[in-house]
C-alpha cells in the first residue's frame, strides 16, 4: 500500500509545476502549526488555508491578509485522540456526516488520525480510516484558486461495507465568534417564517424575532447571542454569509435540491448553531444519499473570503450584499 501510495504521489507531482524549492507543486507546502506537524499549507498572495489531518481532518486556518475566519482554541493546540483519553470536540472549520441524530457514533471520522496529501498546485486532500461503526471512509478535497480566496472544498462519503449506507454531508464551520450571519430565505419553505429553532429537545415552527435575531428583506439575521443556540432552514437559495469582528465576509456557496429528500429531522438544508460570542457554526447539510457496497457520493461547498467592516450598528445593506454576492462569489 504504501509503495503504491509513493508511485501515485510522485506521478501526480510529475505532471504539476513546482514551487521554487522544487520539493511541492506551487501554493503548496508541507507545516507545522497550532501545535501539529504534517499539515498542509495552500497560500497564494492573498489567502492561507492550513489543513490538519491529526485530529478530525480539519481546516485549522481560512485567512485573509494574515486574519483568520475560523474560530480556534487555543487550549486545543496539538490535542488528539488516544485509547482511554476524553478530549474536546475540535474547533475549526470540521466537517461530518449525518444525519445528526440516527448515524452512529464515528470517534475515528470526527476526532481521528487521518491521511494528508498534497495531489497537486494549490490543491491537497485528507482520507479517514475505514470506519466500522458507519461503513464509510471519508476522502476531502481543496483546491484554492491561484488569484483569489475562493477555495473549493468536496467531501466524498465512501461506502466500504457490504451493504447499503444512507447518510448525508454536513459541514460543521465554526466561524469566528461574535459575527454577523445572514442566511437569504427562499420563497415556499415549509417554516412560516422560514427558519425554525430548537429549543426544549423540539422545534418552535414559527418564532418570534429577538433582540439578537430576526427575519427582514427575507433573511435570517443572527447578530448576537440567542436564547437557544441552534436554527434550522430549508434554504434552497444556495449561499450563506458570515461577518466576522474583525472585518472579513466569509461566503459559502454550495448546490440544494428541492426535488431529492433531506434526512435530517426537519429536512434541513442549513443549519446555524451560535454560540455565546465565541463561535458561530455554519452547516450546509447536503441530500440522503443511498449509497451501494464500493460507490460513493460527494457534496461540494464553494468559500470565499472578502474585506467587510463590521458595522457599529450591526445593519446590513442586504440588497448590496446580495449583489456583491452574486457578482464576486462566482465558482
Amino acid at each position: 500500500m504504501k509503495r503504491y501510495l509513493l508511485v501515485f504521489c510522485m506521478a501526480a507531482f510529475t505532471a504539476a509545476p513546482f514551487s521554487a524549492d522544487g520539493k511541492t507543486p506551487r501554493g503548496t507546502a508541507w507545516v507545522d502549526s497550532h501545535g501539529y506537524s504534517g499539515c498542509v499549507l495552500l497560500e497564494n498572495d492573498l489567502v492561507r488555508v492550513i489543513l490538519e489531518p491529526n485530529c478530525g481532518g480539519r481546516v485549522l486556518e481560512y485567512s485573509y491578509k494574515g486574519v483568520n475566519a475560523l474560530y480556534n482554541d487555543p487550549k486545543q493546540d496539538g490535542m488528539v485522540a488516544a485509547p482511554g483519553k476524553q478530549i474536546p470536540d475540535p474547533c475549526g472549520g470540521r466537517c461530518d456526516i449525518g444525519p445528526e441524530m440516527t448515524t452512529p457514533g464515528h470517534p475515528e471520522l470526527w476526532k481521528g488520525k487521518w491521511r494528508a496529501e498534497i495531489t497537486g498546485p494549490y490543491s491537497a486532500r485528507m482520507t479517514s480510516v475505514e470506519d466500522k461503526n458507519t461503513g464509510v471512509q471519508l476522502i476531502r478535497d481543496f483546491r484554492l484558486d491561484k488569484n483569489s480566496t475562493h477555495l473549493k472544498f468536496t467531501q466524498t462519503i465512501k461506502n466500504v461495507s457490504g451493504e447499503t449506507k444512507k447518510y448525508c454531508h454536513w459541514s460543521r464551520t465554526f466561524g469566528d465568534g461574535g459575527g454577523i450571519c445572514l442566511v437569504p430565505i427562499s420563497a415556499g419553505s415549509r417554516f412560516p417564517r422560514g427558519f425554525t429553532i430548537y429549543r426544549d429537545g423540539g422545534l418552535v415552527i414559527r418564532p418570534d424575532d429577538h433582540a439578537n435575531y430576526r427575519v427582514r428583506d427575507n433573511f435570517l439575521i443572527i447578530d448576537g447571542e440567542p436564547p437557544q443556540s441552534k436554527f434550522g432552514l430549508d434554504s434552497t437559495v444556495g449561499w450563506l454569509a458570515y461577518i466576522t469582528r474583525s472585518g472579513l465576509l466569509f461566503v459559502k456557496r454550495f448546490p440544494t435540491y428541492p426535488e431529492r429528500a433531506y434526512a435530517e429531522f426537519a429536512a434541513l438544508t442549513i443549519s446555524i448553531w451560535y454560540y455565546k460570542d465565541l463561535q458561530c457554526e455554519l452547516e450546509p447539510i447536503g441530500p440522503a444519499e443511498f449509497i451501494k457496497p464500493g460507490k460513493s457520493a460527494s457534496f461540494t461547498e464553494d468559500w470565499w473570503l472578502f474585506p467587510h467592516p463590521y458595522p457599529a450598528d450591526k445593519m446590513v445593506d442586504l440588497r448590496a450584499l446580495t449583489a456583491f454576492v452574486e457578482t464576486n462569489a462566482k465558482k
